[in-house]
């Protein structure tokens, strides 16, 4: 099943099923509001996998998203995991230098 929403990429489609953004609607938002282009209420999640029967053998689930961090906590989030990203090339660097000069190498 597809999402009901129109404004933005809400549906993700595998070979063993789909998920799709549920919560938000296009007409209960304004389009300069930035939350629900980065925060759902839910996440619906269809298995395709099927029975003998021909039907599918689970239903839809859904995932509450309600505790997930809005947009300035996403940018927090993006932020400090290039951060410790800068850090660990740091570090692996460093050791490589140590490793060729056989120098200690402070950082």
């Amino acid at each position: 099943m597809m999402s009901e929403t129109a404004f933005f990429v809400k549906d993700v489609i595998g070979s063993k099923g789909c998920v799709s953004i549920a919560g938000v609607k296009e007409s209960e938002t304004e389009s300069d509001d930035i939350d629900p282009h980065s925060k759902a209420a839910a996440l619906k999640l269809h298995l395709a996998e099927l029975g003998a029967d021909g039907k599918f053998t689970k239903p839809d689930e859904i995932l509450d998203c309600a505790a997930e961090p809005d947009q300035d906590g996403l940018c927090a989030r993006e932020q400090e995991v290039f951060r410790n990203a800068i850090t660990s090339l740091r570090i692996v660097l460093a050791a490589d230098e140590a490793f060729k000069s056989g120098k200690m190498v402070e950082l």
